[in-house]
């Protein structure tokens, strides 16, 4: 499968199946609603499985259907050994299995564990201060009127609630009606292993581990830095016990499988990655290129605008420093809003930045990330009120601002919101161009709002025209699957330090692969220097029809152009 093979040596590949994946994440909640409900279920994803696999991707990671008030997308477990009704049964759950495993694709489980729900029984029975499960939990005595330290939640506001019947607070990282588990105690540790072994009993093939390095928390809990932008991020990621915790984990449950094993890791370093690699994490996500938007003072508040300098420092990093962990290559998921209103032209210039995008993604060193939708170039939604929206960071947000004096109401900061809301990137798959897109029936009403531009930018459209978005990523794909270049080459930029062209050569052996991408409206040419150019390399993929064979001395570049040659 992989062309360059003879090239360089099998024995010294570390081959692994999650290393040479395309992984294609589905939001269960607005990918496809197969009862009209308007909320997207497990069997709407089973009639799409044949779509997947036509769109040649390895694994299909699924974010949470686990049952759960949806205070936070499912990130709010109320059942691990569940699945929540609104997205249909475990039976259902079992033909998604099959259907997957039974088109050579895997399935990969989102694993949430720092929290869970307020609804969990874990939690309710913790509420009992005479109960064993009183100490699953952090709670922690003190005054009603102040918190037990000055953390925030990652949402806004205090990381502590105050329970009036129990008497004391309890810590939510994240929305108050997600209560963090405490690890400390080795009953908590015990069922998470003993839950995560039965999943893979179930045949799954893997967790993408949800704020991961998050779980460990320090006892005494001490203030944090009140200058930094969630305080106490200092003393809750990377905690005292966390390499304790994940070498727990892995030697109680992922070394007993052929797993995938990818945790979400804010703040992580590449040193730091190469310690969990060595835990059983072998891929870390990173947060260092979706936070390059965020104001050094006012963090999420503020949109930052800045160079693509940075944008290549931050992923060069990652393509270069880890000596064990193995890079997650992403540009956008549910958390974030869409990659094409964000890093791409969301106007004239859509289809082309969209596969500029996909390039990047699927020719960089590492497992390579698809979120739903980025394979047509949907884009992010126009908001116009606070009640549309269902994310629980952002809706916290803005309340919490109202409350203090700070804004006036979503007026004030409706573009902010527009272009950083994480509902962005939730609104429901546009399948064709009919009433709500195609997602649901024609007369319900989706629990999100579809995308006003659905008519154009739509599944059907897209499969239909061999020049889309979608056939760009499947010809990349497929690329990446026949050329182990793409997939273990050395990266090495070129002209790093050009403002508007993104180059980079991929070598494995022999075998060489150049990219050039041209990241702006304007078109743009580049002198190369000797060691790239060639005038055998085959031009292998290109979203402008008329790119030229070989490598030249100067590179003319039209806006947005992404070419991919192979020597």
């Amino acid at each position: 499968m992989h062309g360059d093979t003879a090239l360089v040596a099998d024995g010294d590949l570390d081959r692994r199946w999650w290393k040479e994946a395309v992984v294609y994440q589905v939001y269960p909640r607005s990918f496809a609603d197969s009862d009209g409900d308007g909320v997207g279920d497990i069997p709407g994803i089973v009639d799409r499985v044949d779509y997947l696999a036509d769109l040649g991707v390895d694994v299909v990671w699924l974010n949470p259907v686990y049952e759960s008030p949806q205070v936070d997308g499912g990130y709010d477990i109320s059942d691990y050994r569940a699945i929540h009704d609104e997205y249909g049964s475990m039976a259902d759950w079992d033909t998604l299995r099959d259907a997957v495993h039974e088109r050579d694709m895997r399935l990969v489980m989102d694993l949430v564990v720092n929290h869970t729900s307020d609804e969990h029984e874990w939690f309710r029975r913790s509420r009992d201060p005479d109960s064993e499960y009183h100490d699953w939990y952090h709670w922690v005595e003190g005054s009603r009127e102040e918190p037990p330290n000055n953390w925030t939640s990652g949402f806004g506001g205090s990381a502590w609630s105050y329970d009036e019947e129990v008497g004391k607070w309890y810590l939510h990282l994240f929305d108050e009606r997600q209560p963090d588990l405490n690890w400390r105690n080795p009953d908590v540790r015990e069922a998470v292993f003993d839950m995560m072994n039965w999943w893979f009993g179930k045949g799954i093939d893997g967790f993408r581990m949800d704020v991961v390095n998050l779980i460990s928390k320090p006892e005494g809990y001490p203030d944090g830095d009140p200058d930094e932008g969630w305080v106490g991020v200092e003393h809750f990621t990377e905690g005292p016990r966390i390499h304790e915790y994940l070498r727990e984990m892995d030697e109680r449950v992922l070394s007993n499988y052929d797993t995938m094993a990818v945790g979400e890791c804010i703040g992580v370093t590449p040193d730091e990655a190469d310690r969990y690699a060595e835990d059983g994490l072998e891929m870390a996500i990173n947060f260092d290129h979706v936070t390059l938007d965020f104001d050094e003072e006012e963090g999420w508040w503020k949109v930052r605008e800045f160079p693509l300098t940075e944008l290549k420092e931050a992923f060069g990093r990652w393509q270069t420093e880890p000596e064990r962990a193995w890079p997650a290559v992403y540009l956008g998921n549910h958390d974030w809003p869409r990659i094409v209103s964000r890093f791409g032209d969301d106007g004239e210039f859509r289809e082309e930045s969209a596969k500029l995008l996909a390039t990047l993604v699927l020719t960089l060193r590492g497992t390579s990330f698809v979120f739903q939708g980025d394979e047509i170039g949907m884009t992010n939604y126009p908001w116009n009120s606070l009640e549309e929206l269902r994310d629980a960071d952002a809706t916290n947000r803005v309340r919490e601002a109202v409350a203090a004096g700070d804004i006036e109401g979503f007026e004030e900061v409706k573009e902010l919101i527009r272009y950083r809301c994480r509902d962005n990137a939730r609104t429901p798959i546009q399948w064709r161009d009919a009433p709500q897109g195609g997602f649901t029936a024609p007369d319900a009403e989706p629990w999100l709002p579809v995308n006003p531009d659905y008519p154009e930018v739509n599944v059907a459209a897209a499969r239909a025209d061999p020049d889309s978005v979608w056939h760009h990523h499947r010809e990349l794909i497929d690329l990446r699957g026949e050329h182990d270049v793409l997939v273990y080459g050395d990266y090495e930029p070129v002209l790093p330090g050009h403002e508007s062209v993104w180059a980079y050569e991929r070598t494995l052996g022999e075998a060489r692969a150049f990219v050039a991408l041209n990241w702006s409206a304007e078109p743009t040419t580049v002198q190369l220097p000797r060691r790239v150019r060639s005038d055998d390399a085959t031009l292998a993929v290109s979203n402008y029809p008329d790119a030229t064979e070989g490598v030249p001395e100067r590179l003319e570049l039209a806006p947005y152009e992404a070419r991919v040659y192979l020597d």
